[in-house]
């Protein structure tokens, strides 16, 4: 095993095994699961680890420097029109490239899949390309954001309120393990082509005007086709009382997610070829390197969603069923904090996005800060998910506020962390949410006797919503501190002669 990949594989391991421990010990103590569906847990778990180590790996490898290479040189074309053509054919190209859409098309009822799927993808594609014109003509981001968001609330009001919670999960949906690499590498790549001094602020925010294209176009066919039941079933339990039993389970699963995985990064192989093929840019060496990295990529994510699928799931909804029940129900609350804290670190685009982050600000902005902060949040979201189950509070009381606040903030914080909180949000609602949290939000609505389209669908949307909060108050706060050392005054030449000589004294 090369270091790099070990690297990658014990950096899954610190984030995969809290959420690990905390289900083991609520089985033991609160929620008991028969053997064999935690023994499907837990191979769930190890494929998780191995999977998101391979899926950063191929990442590094593959989609970022493609993403770099497509976006410097998009950035190069002098035709307007065609720069935004790229970027619209980009934008539906990774989409439809997108597992966590065909989840999306399968959880929004009266909609046809097809519809949903070529709707949604247009959308983004839409909205990349206006991300893009952003960044060429330096249109300010939180203007931007907060006229399109002002407009998706205004929507609200026009759309059936069973189906606001399912809008606005959309957003965050789409925006999975593929599609977040690619772009966000994109803006990276055009931004360092224009080389000024607001380039590294600009490079963000390409996920954030992509994720309100699917929220918009879900709102106007909600509006279009009135749905108001919801057709999701949480996923069954495998029955299994043997180990040959779960190897089973997983042989039979994993030639499914592959068949998945390949279809989804096909659209991209052929973008790196015709892309390789026109412009020349990669030489022979790091061709081979994205090959490679590709391969990665497709190990992991077939490993990561067979995991998640199988073993995560299931025991999600069980746990949030049977939490419900009382006494234990408002257990819900704090249980769920606690999941959702540990939880977002297992995302597989959240690291990439950290380590983005981390280079692009030189160290300014750790990846480690990054954790923290977006782990806030999300437990904050989870929280509030928990919370709207037990109590059946519309999903809107929360996010227009949410909103209305998190617009507010953008006058007050760097741009930097506006473009980065904006792109966190769309980031961390992705497979772990709809697979581990959906399914826990579902058991506990079933157990309670709610609706599941107002009260179980809308976690996403929260965990989407509250990470925008959460870093533009970390900017606030790493505004404060450069001002408070700003004021300070500068120390004398000889400060370090002076320092030594104290240091001799004491000693």
């Amino acid at each position: 095993m090369s270091p790099k990949l070990k690297e990658k594989i014990m950096e899954s391991a610190g984030a995969v095994l809290p959420i690990t421990a905390i289900v083991l010990v609520l089985s033991i103590a609160l929620v008991p699961v028969e053997v064999g569906t935690m023994m499907l847990f837990l191979v769930g778990a190890g494929m998780l680890v191995v999977g998101m180590g391979l899926f950063q790996l191929g990442s590094e490898m593959a989609m970022t420097p493609l993403g770099e290479g497509v976006g410097a040189q998009t950035a190069r074309v002098r035709r307007l029109q065609t720069v935004l053509l790229i970027a619209f054919v980009m934008g539906v190209i990774v989409t439809l490239a997108e597992p966590d859409l065909q989840v999306l098309a399968q959880q929004v009822p009266s909609i046809p899949n097809r519809v949903l799927i070529v709707s949604v993808a247009v959308g983004v594609g839409a909205f990349l390309a206006l991300a893009v014109l952003r960044i060429l003509l330096k249109i300010s981001l939180p203007n931007l954001l907060t006229a399109l968001y002002l407009l998706l609330i205004a929507l609200t009001f026009f759309v059936p309120k069973e189906f606001l919670p399912v809008a606005f999960d959309s957003g965050g949906v789409t925006t999975g393990p593929i599609t977040v690499p690619f772009i966000m590498a994109m803006g990276v790549g055009m931004a360092a082509v224009r080389g000024d001094r607001n380039a590294a602020d600009d490079s963000f925010g390409l996920v954030a005007l992509s994720s309100v294209g699917p929220v918009l176009i879900v709102l106007l066919l909600g509006c279009v086709y009135h749905p108001q039941e919801t057709a999701y079933s949480a996923g069954a339990v495998a029955s299994v009382t043997t180990t040959q039993d779960v190897a089973q389970v997983v042989c039979k699963g994993i030639p499914q997610y592959a068949w998945e995985v390949a279809v989804a990064l096909f659209p991209l192989l052929a973008v790196f070829a015709l892309f390789q093929l026109r412009t020349r840019r990669f030489p022979k060496r790091q061709r081979a390197r994205i090959l490679v990295g590709f391969a990665y990529t497709f190990a992991g994510l077939v490993l990561f969603l067979c995991g998640v699928n199988i073993g995560f799931a299931p025991v999600g909804a069980q746990l949030g069923h049977a939490l419900a029940k009382a006494p234990t129900t408002w257990l819900l609350v704090p249980v769920g904090m606690l999941i959702g804290y540990t939880i977002v670190k297992a995302e597989p685009a959240i690291q990439v996005l950290n380590h983005q982050i981390q280079s692009v600000t030189n160290g300014a902005i750790s990846a480690r800060a990054m954790n923290r902060c977006l782990s806030v949040g999300v437990c904050a979201a989870v929280g509030l998910a928990m919370l709207r189950v037990i109590l059946r509070i519309p999903v809107q009381m929360i996010l227009i506020p949410g909103y209305l606040l998190a617009l507010a903030l953008t006058r007050f914080v760097p741009r930097l962390f506006v473009g980065i909180a904006f792109d966190s949000g769309g980031v961390a609602s992705g497979p772990m949410t709809t697979t581990f949290l959906l399914p826990l939000c579902i058991g506990a609505c079933q157990s309670l006797g709610g609706s599941l389209m107002t009260d179980a669908f809308g976690v996403v949307a929260l965990v989407a919503l509250t990470p925008l909060i959460a870093v533009q108050l970390m900017g606030v706060a790493y505004q404060r501190k450069l001002r408070r050392a700003e004021a300070l005054p500068p120390l004398p030449e000889d400060a370090d002669e002076i320092i030594e000589l104290e240091e001799g004294r004491a000693l």
